[in-house]
């Protein structure tokens, strides 16, 4: 049941397709419209019909009609009709569409279908056709006419040739009342042209002729032409058979021609028509009549080539001209070159060898006076006289001569030649350039292969004046200076064209011509049109700081610039995309870009510009640096000027004591000293004997104390001796010497003293050793004390201090290491390696063995 129930929709659809289709075989649906061809914008009306009754499967349901045009829906307005029909009509206000389709629908049980359909086309009127004309062609004397069809009326639309005769008529009448239509063509695949037979005109009498045009809208007609067929008949062109000169008079020429077979009959009207190839324009002789004959024309130019044509028509009918005749080429007799040549030289100075090197130019003969093709130029220093020929200094085919003339040559001869002859000659004055030159001198374009060049008069008139331009560079094809010469010598403008081309520099040079002499040149530059540059400059970095940046480049190649160049821009921009620009003069090719910011990168870019446009370079990419030269420079210098000054203190420290003495003052070394190291006499003489230590006879020495006394310090007395010594009572040097102190002196050793000069001149006693001795072991009594004084006189210490320890630098030090005082109540025991000390050991040994 569930497959029965879902192939119930499908069957009606298919029941619908059959029976209520367009044209179906129970036809239960009709649409019909007031007309299927409307004007276009107006009003359409249409109904949709549908006979239940004939539509099996409709009759209990209602039905639902709708409309659709092409595929838009419209509404339309549903009712019941008579015999229990559904009518359903529709109206459209306004039809803008030139074709389209009305669709009737059906909706049934949810179903749509389409049940009928009505073509609609819109359009106009045919337009009036306009212009015809018609042509006889006598091969086949067939009437060809064209015509306008004006405009579109999108409709199909009928054309059709209608022409009228009347046997009755007067020739040169048209009476369109009793004439009688007939269509004489149709025109084929949509085109505004046909042919109507012979057998349909009536030649030498008028016809009428027209064009009809007829659609679903109407009918329209054109003007109506009464012509004679034989009127517009179009001859065949005629046939040129010769051309000559006529002797004694070759600036004439005599033609001969025929006209075609067809037009043997006629009344001709002929024209002539020839050039040569350097004109642009035709020259026309007209009023030719005749069948058939020759004429005459003068005025041609001498040794010149021309292509000749010939055309006819009726002389009477004022019809149409035939073709032009086949062409025909003739050149005409060659002649001397007649009148003068224009001429323009440079000069150099004479040199050594007395030859003045001269360039001389000129421009070839106008067509009018070189009377044919020139085959040389002739250049002499006198003029040609009767009977002898002068000698040639140059012969060429150009148009310029370089040759070596004696300084004082003044003027030369030029003259041209053909195969006719040669010309007179024209005397080339060769003035020195010292007139006034030209007070300004200007050049615009005058087109884009064209300069007007102006310029202020001198206030003396010249006679002429010699333009000269060059392209820069100059181009290896072209002419290297291009000039001309201006006649009038009150004009102040002249237009040039020769060698001008667009998006090119041209010097320009402006030369007054005087009666004796020559003005200075005047000098300008111009463009006929500019373009922007082809390429801008490629940009340098020349030098670069923290903040400025130098930049260079190369100008653009005059052949590259298409114009004056008018100003660089450069432009520069950092990583914030901060961009600033600045125009800099065209003369410069170079520039300074200020206040960047340190150790920064910009991009920069130069643009050049003319007048026309500019055009960007490549990109340039740079850092801006942390320091500038000169701080790195003063940063090197400073470090550079710091190890220097370091260098000479180091070596000031180590060179001068007295600085040294300051900073690290100098700590005698007793084994190192003189004193140290002396001997006494006697131990040189004899070997040193020293007694054992526990040899009971010997007396022992246990203290050696060395002193130093600074300037202006009295050393510490001991007991009741005094200090010091009057410095008037010491001797002038010291001496030698042993004394013994008496029993009553407290002290247990011998001191030696010096006497030592001050600083202001007094002497002063200076102890600087003392030789303690003791008993022998295990006696009691005082012995005397033994002084002993070394024949040095070097001071081995300024300072009372104590000798250091082990030679242990106390000089800092306040006290003894060991806690005694510095007279030395504490016995040290003595090193057993000095010399002198051994030397006082047994020099007191003596003593005391004594």
């Amino acid at each position: 049941m569930a497959r029965h129930g879902a192939g119930t929709p499908f069957l009606l659809r298919l029941s619908l397709l059959l029976l209520l289709r367009p044209g179906g075989t129970l036809g239960c649906a009709s649409v019909v419209v007031g007309s299927p061809v409307v004007p276009l914008g107006s009003a359409v009306a249409a109904s949709c019909t549908i006979q239940s009754k004939f539509c099996h499967g409709l009759e209990q349901g209602k039905v639902q009609i709708t409309w659709m045009l092409d595929n838009e829906p419209v509404a339309g307005s549903q009712h019941r009709g008579p015999g229990g029909t559904e009518v359903s009509n529709l109206t459209l206000p306004q039809f803008n569409r030139t074709q389209a389709k009305l669709w009737c629908w059906v909706e049934w049980n949810g179903t749509r279908q389409r049940v009928g359909m009505a073509e609609i086309r819109a359009g106009y009127p045919p337009a009036k056709p306009f212009n015809l004309s018609c042509v006889l062609n006598l091969s086949d004397y067939g009437l060809t006419c064209q015509w306008d069809p004006g405009a579109d009326s999108h409709l199909p639309t009928n054309a059709a040739l209608k022409c009228a005769r009347d046997p009755r008529a007067h020739p040169s009448h048209c009476c369109r009342s009793r004439a009688q239509a007939v269509t004489g063509c149709t025109p084929q695949g949509g085109h505004s042209r046909c042919t109507v037979p012979r057998r349909l005109l009536q030649l030498y009498r008028q016809m009428e002729i027209w064009v009809s045009t007829t659609n679903a809208l109407g009918t329209a007609e054109s003007e109506h032409l009464c012509i004679d067929p034989m009127d517009v008949a179009k001859l065949d062109p005629p046939a040129l058979r010769s051309i000559q000169s006529i002797p004694f008079q070759t600036d004439c020429i005599a033609l001969a021609w025929e006209v075609a077979p067809s037009n043997a009959h006629m009344e001709l009207q002929c024209e002539l028509r020839y050039r040569a190839p350097e004109d642009s324009a035709w020259a026309l002789v007209t009023d030719i009549v005749g069948q058939a004959g020759s004429t005459q024309r003068c005025g041609f130019l001498f040794g010149t080539r021309y292509h000749f044509q010939m055309r006819c028509r009726r002389s009477l009918a004022r019809g149409y001209w035939s073709e032009w005749s086949p062409g025909r080429n003739y050149t005409t007799h060659e002649k001397a070159p007649t009148g003068k040549l224009d001429a323009w030289w440079s000069a150099r100075p004479a040199g050594a060898g007395r030859l003045r090197e001269v360039q001389l130019r000129w421009k070839a003969p106008r067509r009018q006076e070189a009377n044919g093709r020139v085959l040389g130029y002739r250049v002499t220093l006198s003029p040609r006289r009767r009977g002898r020929d002068p000698p040639t200094i140059c012969n060429t085919t150009h148009t310029q001569c370089n040759f070596s003339a004696p300084a004082g040559t003044r003027r030369v001869y030029l003259s041209a030649y053909n195969a006719a002859g040669e010309s007179a000659a024209t005397e080339v004055v060769l003035l020195e350039r010292k007139g006034q030159p030209l007070a300004g001198l200007q050049a615009v374009p005058g087109g884009e292969r064209s300069l007007w060049v102006r310029w202020e008069a001198p206030p003396v008139p010249p006679v002429t004046y010699v333009l000269e331009w060059q392209r820069v560079p100059s181009e290896p094809e072209g002419c290297s200076v291009c000039w001309q010469m201006e006649h009038d010598g009150a004009a102040t403008a002249a237009l040039i064209r020769d060698g001008i081309e667009p998006f090119q520099r041209y010097n320009i040079s402006v030369y007054p011509l005087y009666k004796d002499t020559a003005g200075a040149p005047a000098h300008t530059a111009a463009y006929s049109k500019q373009k922007a540059p082809s390429y801008a400059p490629k940009l340098h970095l020349k030098s670069i700081s923290k903040s400025d940046a130098e930049l260079c480049w190369d100008p653009v190649p005059v052949e590259m610039q298409n114009g004056f160049i008018t100003s660089y821009t450069i432009f520069w921009a950092n990583s914030t995309a901060e961009v600033s620009s600045t125009a800099v003069n065209p003369s410069l090719s170079s520039f300074v870009i200020r206040e960047l910011k340190p150790s920064t990168l910009y991009k920069v870019h130069i643009m050049a510009s003319t007048a026309a446009g500019g055009t960007n370079g490549t990109s340039l990419t740079l850092v801006t640096t942390v320091l500038d030269d000169i701080e790195i420079q003063f940063l090197f210098l400073t470090l550079g000027l710091t190890f220097v000054l370091l260098i000479l203190l180091l070596i000031c420290f180590q060179k001068n004591g007295r600085v040294k003495q300051q900073f690290w003052p100098s700590v005698p070394d007793p084994a190192n000293s003189s004193l140290g190291k002396w001997v006494p006499a006697e131990l040189q003489q004899e070997p040193l004997q020293v007694p054992g230590v526990r040899e009971p006879g010997l007396a022992t020495i246990s203290t050696v104390t060395v002193l130093e006394r600074a300037a202006g310090k009295q050393p510490p007395t001991r007991g009741k001796e005094p200090a010091t010594e009057p410095t008037g009572s010491l001797p002038a040097l010291a001496q030698p010497y042993v004394r013994q102190e008496g029993p009553g002196t407290p002290d247990r050793g011998w001191a030696a003293a010096k006497t030592r000069q001050g600083p202001g001149g007094s002497g002063e006693t200076v102890q600087y050793a003392r030789v303690v001795g003791d008993g022998y072991k295990g006696q009691q009594h005082v012995r005397p004390r033994l002084y002993l004084r070394s024949s040095s006189t070097q001071p081995l210490l300024l300072d009372p201090s104590p000798s250091p320890k082990a030679y242990e630098n106390l000089w800092f030090h306040g006290a003894d290491p060991h806690g005694c005082l510095g007279d030395g109540g504490c016995p040290e025991d003595l090193p057993a390696t000095f010399p002198l000390l051994q030397g006082l050991r047994i020099s007191g040994a003596e003593e005391l063995h004594d």
